[in-house]
């Protein structure tokens, strides 16, 4: 045998490799005679690439990994205490090894599944306690994207729920001490929905001004003060302007609460609650609020309900008020969250207690007056008078501070040449604030002794101080050696299916392989201990990896350049609009307003569109799924003076690449418009066509899904948007932008997320995943997902019915199966998805984009092995569908409608109903040796929405439960 000496393992194979005769088999059902003849019967041949992805050759793992370390070493890892709402922190390990780098807690999707779901819903509802308890509010969501984007959803909130004393008003007061790329941001999304900002003193503020209707405050504020607005609050409400509070958590578990001050909405940040910095995220933003405004609170809520057998069961509670299901009746585009830094979050305070927090704070509270205390001996100003972990500091020795902090390996906040802020945090130690010390004595000229207190008292005035209790439920007050939380996390990890048990086949999700190599970097220090306003030429790995991604996707996409701030694939909804009204803005077309969106589309699409100002008009899809053109046409001829885009996504989410799509984007573009295309579908499009050859003006991608971030179980995601050279000057800019990449001019949009790029240190794995695949590799990607999805489609011909197919009957990357047929035998749509749960599968995408209907997207990782246990899964269920029709299973009590079925259910010693245990476990042969146990039966959602509670619930109601029972 020859042995090839440069011959090396390709990555691409174990991405989605396939051998020749597993090929050959799926072909053959399929009836094409290569993979290439089944591209050509599926793409439209005018919108295909003329020649290959010109991307590097691609790295193996080994080489990648010793790449990336050069590219990180690039960044310098300085002590920060720049703070301005970002901190160090330390992850303990057993969260850090046994959460962030676990695929069972990374690779799980949303869950919307609740049954197979449990685990991280009851961190979730942990992360809920834990905002609540701290914050003094009623009532909680399970995250948003960060502390920005929290505080304008706050802002938007509070618009909606104007009282009658305010209902003409339309300003809303920000207080100049809060963070700077909060008042950023608010100031991008009030713009296009016609709110007024003002930023002054709340102290000064003039409230009885009837155009006033809410106001922002920081706790404590950007520049450290500790305030309390226990009076401003009251004076507000009492002439009917509502009052929002940006609250540090960690600060809260020595200060008196929000909610005990009055304040009607609570935002923040649970970042440096174990997450790291990571150059700006991701991390867990949160929204606390009273309970009467529980149906108008953004994003998702964890509640608690019951089961099918009458136990605790957990679930996303009052899902109709979610903005994608209201569509262009939305006041928030927000769909997703950031469940996998919640989570971290969560498990923190589990792991600390109470009293672990609390001392972690004390002693951040100490290190800072420590340094108070000493350095005005050095004849320092400092300005802040209460404070927790932040102090300015008024000098003239400012510039010379800043070079010796440097020689030291310091950064400090720096406000010009006369001040400049310290925050200190977890990280932090003694010896630290000594070497900081050292750094303001030396520039003073101090030649005394310094006398260092290592223990101190207490020093927040008595009316600031906290008096409540907080996190006193059981969970917070038992997991705290490392073995009680190791066994805690994988008990409620045990509870949840994720991609480590099977494939994920949720149509316009694409849940493929999150490999072990694109995760390795993401935990370096030379990542995740970056600080978002670090200087630039300290971030130079970062610079480089976001040059990079920029030249590769641009390549991918066809487009100028690319923005990476956008924190979710809704935010680069938003972005791309708001590029395209500051486009048209610019050339004295403000007043095209109009967003033509198909009846198809996601329900982002339509909430994105209203957020940026533009007023929505739905088009019609024919019988085949496409976009009805002459609808389109009429629709563009209608509003031809004022419109000012069309969304499309691409291709469709009905899974057809539509015939018409290059007429349809040279039609938008004859009437003035520009063209929006959704990414959610990039993967059927990598390689062989792309969104400018095909006429957009922008789209947005998903790098939780084409680009394989993984989902988290339910974020983070990064949906980064690409646009064409006319819309550069218009992609977000950042008030905090000297790190503007050289490839972007000066924007004239804002910010779109509180962090210049958005979630950093995730960009490291879709890097990874373009660097090993490389170009060739990523069109063999996007050949294999349609050709996974088309061998799905023909195994289950015969036994379900795919609604819609291109001209030559093939699917794209995904494919519609129509349950509607089924209810006239009484099993929903929802009954075949809990059923599939019993055979150790997430269910596909339900009820979406068609009701009654289930969306399958294989991916291009799935192997033929695994293809076939699903499609042999669906079969099997189908056949006990007919037994239904047959009237040979009873018609409510089945299989299909009491699943899924736990091991209690089947262990009970009182089995009543009319089929056999094994047929409700064992439907296949592969259970018997490798069965996924759902932990509930079927929850009662409706039970949960009549009964809310969004918050770990009393001991005793345990108690009670197993009385009951």
């Amino acid at each position: 045998m020859k042995v090839n000496l440069r011959n090396q393992d390709k990555f691409e194979n174990r991405h989605h490799g396939k051998d020749e005769q597993e090929l050959q088999e799926m072909l053959k059902t399929i009836g094409a005679g290569s993979v290439d003849e089944l591209i050509d019967q599926t793409l439209p041949s005018a919108i295909r690439l003329p020649k290959p992805l010109n991307l590097p050759r691609p790295k193996s793992e080994q080489e990648f990994l010793q790449y990336i370390k050069r590219v990180a070493s690039k960044n310098a890892v300085l002590k920060s205490y720049i703070g301005t709402g970002y901190y160090d922190t330390i992850t303990p390990n057993v969260i850090l090894r046994n959460i962030l780098e676990n695929p069972a807690w990374y690779t799980a999707y949303t869950p919307y599944q609740a049954e197979i779901a449990q685990g991280r819903l009851e961190m979730l509802l942990n992360f809920q306690t834990v905002v609540t308890d701290l914050t003094g509010m009623e009532i909680a969501n399970a995250s948003l994207l960060d502390e920005a984007t929290a505080a304008a959803e706050a802002m938007t909130m509070l618009y909606a729920l104007k009282g009658a004393s305010r209902k003409k008003a339309n300003t809303f007061f920000v207080s100049e001490l809060c963070h700077p790329q909060t008042i950023d941001l608010i100031y991008t999304r009030a713009k296009p929905i016609g709110i007024d900002v003002v930023v002054g003193n709340h102290a000064t503020v003039d409230l009885t001004d009837e155009t006033i209707y809410a106001a922002l405050v920081q706790y404590p504020a950007t520049n450290g003060e500790v305030i309390d607005y226990t009076d401003f609050i009251a004076s507000a409400h009492e002439l009917g302007v509502t009052v929002a509070v940006a609250a540090d958590l960690l600060a809260l578990t020595l200060l008196k609460s929000p909610g005990e001050m009055g304040a009607d909405v609570v935002i923040g940040s649970s970042q440096r609650f174990g997450v790291p910095m990571g150059y700006g995220g991701p991390h867990a933003a949160y929204f606390a609020t009273k309970d009467a405004y529980k149906r108008q609170i953004p994003g998702r809520i964890i509640g608690v309900s019951v089961d099918g057998e009458g136990n605790r069961a957990l679930r996303m509670a009052l899902q109709t008020r979610e903005q994608h299901i209201r569509r262009e009746k939305a006041t928030s585009n927000i769909c997703t969250a950031q469940v996998l830094l919640a989570v971290i979050a969560g498990a923190y305070s589990v792991y600390h207690g109470p009293e672990g927090i609390k001392g972690i704070a004390a002693r951040v509270h100490g290190l800072t007056r420590l340094f108070v205390d000493t350095v005005k001996k050095f004849n320092y100003e400092v300005t802040t008078e209460n404070y927790f972990d932040t102090v300015t500091v008024k000098t003239p020795l400012t510039r010379k501070l800043r070079e010796q902090a440097l020689k030291y390996g310091i950064n400090l906040c720096y406000h010009g040449d006369e001040s400049l802020s310290v925050s200190f945090d977890e990280a932090k130690t003694f010896d630290d604030v000594i070497a900081l010390l050292n750094v303001f004595a030396e520039v003073s000229g101090f030649q005394g002794e310094m006398v260092i207190e290592e223990e101190l008292d207490f020093s927040l005035p008595e009316n600031l101080v906290r008096t409540s209790e907080y996190l006193t439920h059981p969970v917070f007050n038992t997991h705290h050696t490392e073995h009680e939380m190791l066994r805690y996390l994988k008990s409620l990890e045990n509870k949840d299916l994720s991609l480590v048990h099977s494939m994920i086949s949720l149509g316009s999700c694409t849940m493929k392989l999150n490999a072990t190599a694109e995760m390795i970097p993401l935990t370096w220090p030379e990542f995740g201990a970056i600080h978002p306003f670090a200087p630039t030429n300290q971030v130079g790995g970062y610079a480089q990896l976001v040059s990079e991604l920029n030249t590769w996707l641009c390549e991918i996409t066809g487009f100028a350049a690319m923005s990476f701030q956008p924190n979710s694939g809704a935010q680069g909804e938003y972005a791309g609009l708001m590029a395209i009204r500051a486009y048209h803005e610019s050339r004295g077309d403000a007043h095209r307003n109009v967003a033509l969106i198909p009846s198809s589309a996601h329900g982002t699409n339509p909430a994105s569109a209203v957020m940026a100002g533009m007023k929505v008009v739905v088009t019609k899809c024919d019988e085949r799924g496409n976009i009805d053109v002459e609808d389109l046409r009429a629709k563009a001829e209608q509003h031809a003076n004022d419109l000012s885009c069309l969304m499309v996504t691409y291709p469709s989410t009905h899974g057809v690449y539509e015939e018409s799509i290059i007429e349809i984007c040279e039609m938008i573009h004859s009437f003035g418009g520009q063209v929006y295309m959704d990414g959610a579908n990039m993967n059927a499009q990598v390689g062989l066509t792309s969104p400018a050859s095909i006429g957009a003006d922008v789209c947005h991608l998903n790098l939780h899904k084409t680009f394989c971030i993984p989902h988290g179980g339910g974020g983070p995601g990064v949906g980064p948007i690409g646009v064409a050279e006319h819309l550069m000057p218009f992609l977000p800019g950042h008030v905090n932008f000297s790190t503007q990449p050289e490839y972007l001019p000066n924007g004239q949009a804002g910010a779109v997320s509180a962090a210049p790029y958005g979630s950093a240190s995730i960009l490291t794995i879709s890097y990874a995943y373009i660097a090993m695949m490389g170009g060739e590799g990523l069109t063999n990607a996007t050949k294999y997902a349609i050709l996974n999805a088309n061998y799905i489609k023909e195994r289950l011909n015969g036994h379900y019915e795919v609604l819609y197919t291109g001209a030559n009957g093939r699917c794209a990357h995904e494919m519609i199966v129509d349950c509607r047929g089924f209810k006239a035998a009484g099993v929903e749509a929802e009954d075949l998805a809990k059923r599939l749960m019993d055979y150790g599968f997430h269910a596909p995408t339900l009820s979406f984009p068609v009701a009654g209907t289930l969306m399958i997207e294989p991916t291009e990782s799935e192997s033929k092995a695994e293809l076939d246990r699903f499609c042999d899964a669906m079969i099997a269920i189908r056949n006990e569908i007919r037994e239904v029709e047959e009237g040979i299973a009873d018609r409510n009590d089945n299989v299909l409608k009491n699943a899924p079925h736990t091991s209690r259910v089947l262990l009970s010693e009182n089995w009543t109903r009319s089929y056999s245990r094994e047929k409700a476990a064992f439907p296949l042969p592969y259970l018997r040796f490798n069965k996924f146990w759902p932990s509930v039966s079927r929850v009662d959602s409706a039970y949960g929405d009549r009964n809310l509670i969004c918050s770990c619930i009393p001991v005793e109601a345990y108690a009670e439960a197993e009385e009951a029972n």
